[in-house]
């Protein structure tokens, strides 16, 4: 009878250590169900990024938000037409006339007009669409405290444009090598492009909220379907002219998409728990990724970039005899994480749920156990 009952008590508690194991198991989506959460996200995207009621009614509303997209409109049509101006009339005239002075006066043209054009249109661009972002996002959550100018915070300001004209550079380049790619190569890199539209277009938000570089870049990737198609549309308009022509379109069209940026709520709000049940937690289907690594290629190309920069300045700059420590293993974009720092007032963000994401070991290991974060 003792033995029985022993029996009988070890097969309860096999019993409850399967089903505690059970209900520690992480629950997963279809394949179904995630696919469409994720066409849901793409539609959310596409949606916010044709909210020009939003833009109309903010440039109706506020004299600052519709002086910088009026100053940006003007500066932004001057070098539209400059442009085309060499392209279909002046270029076309004096291409194979017999006088050289005649043939190459596109040149010159370009030299002592259209270059230095573009170069006040870049400048005064990001100034306006900075300022543009700064007066939007105090419309939406309150002026910020401003922090005194300092050496070091003007530095750090240096670093940062610095390091965000090298991104873009960067990002150019990989969408160009992108279409080189037989049969695939014009869509990945009209889709790269599309992400990197979205990203600078949501910029600014993501440097108001205090996020640092690889928090931004973190938060697209988990995110790619939603940006994805909120980059569709000012991919679209800056594709049909000449290089130049195109950066010109997108600076028209940049201060409006920065506007829809900062009135949009990508989605999902917890990439790891999408279906955003309050009794479950169930993860997307591992079939479907959940984060897309956009912009790897990217980082790890700055990374070179600005190791041979710090590499040269240090070449170049004071030696010095004492001590140093042994340099420490870097991460990725690690060089430049402190100079990226998106410095700002940090604010709530909209995810306030506690992260769902789930490690599991591949095997088990001494010291080892499943982490949770």
């Amino acid at each position: 009878m003792s033995r029985q009952s022993s029996y009988t008590g070890n097969t309860a508690g096999f019993a409850h250590n399967a089903s505690s194991a059970r209900s520690a198991y992480p629950a997963f989506l279809s394949v179904q169900e995630t696919g469409l959460l994720q066409l849901k996200a793409a539609g959310k995207g596409l949606l916010d990024a044709f909210r020009w009621d939003v833009v109309v009614r903010l440039m109706a509303s506020d004299a600052e938000v519709r002086a910088n997209i009026l100053k940006s409109l003007l500066l932004n049509v001057v070098s539209l037409t400059s442009i085309y101006f060499l392209d279909l009339l002046l270029s076309p005239l004096t291409h194979e006339h017999p006088h050289w002075l005649r043939r190459n006066i596109g040149w010159f043209y370009q030299i002592l007009w259209l270059f230095p054009v573009m170069g006040a249109s870049l400048y005064l661009n990001s100034s306006w669409s900075s300022q543009l972002a700064n007066r939007t996002f105090a419309l939406q959550h309150g002026s910020r405290a401003q922090a005194p100018a300092t050496y070091s915070g003007i530095l750090n300001s240096i670093a940062t444009s610095a390091y965000r004209g090298v991104m873009i550079f960067t990002s150019v380049v990989v969408s160009f090598a992108l279409q080189y790619i037989p049969f695939i190569g014009p869509a990945a890199g009209f889709g790269f492009m599309s992400w990197i539209d979205a990203y600078y277009c949501f910029e600014f938000t993501w440097i108001a909220r205090g996020y640092p570089l690889a928090r931004r870049l973190r938060f697209l990737e988990e995110r790619w379907a939603y940006f994805l198609a909120f980059g569709l549309p000012p991919t679209a308009l800056c594709m049909w002219g000449s290089t130049l022509a195109n950066a010109a379109i997108f600076a028209l069209v940049y201060p409006a998409f920065i506007i829809m940026a900062m009135h949009a709520r990508p989605i999902p709000v917890d990439p790891y728990n999408p279906a955003s049940t309050e009794d479950t937690i169930r993860h997307p289907s591992p079939y479907i990724p959940i984060r897309i690594p956009v912009f790897s290629l990217v980082v790890w190309l700055n990374d070179i970039i600005v190791g041979i920069i710090g590499l040269v300045g240090a070449f170049g700059g004071p030696r010095s005899n004492a001590p140093t420590a042994p340099p420490r293993p870097r991460g990725l974009s690690d060089s430049v994480e402190s100079a990226e720092e998106g410095e700002a007032v940090p604010l709530e963000t909209l995810n306030t749920k506690p992260s769902t994401r789930i490690r599991v070991s591949r095997g088990p290991r001494a010291g080892d156990r499943r982490k949770f974060d």
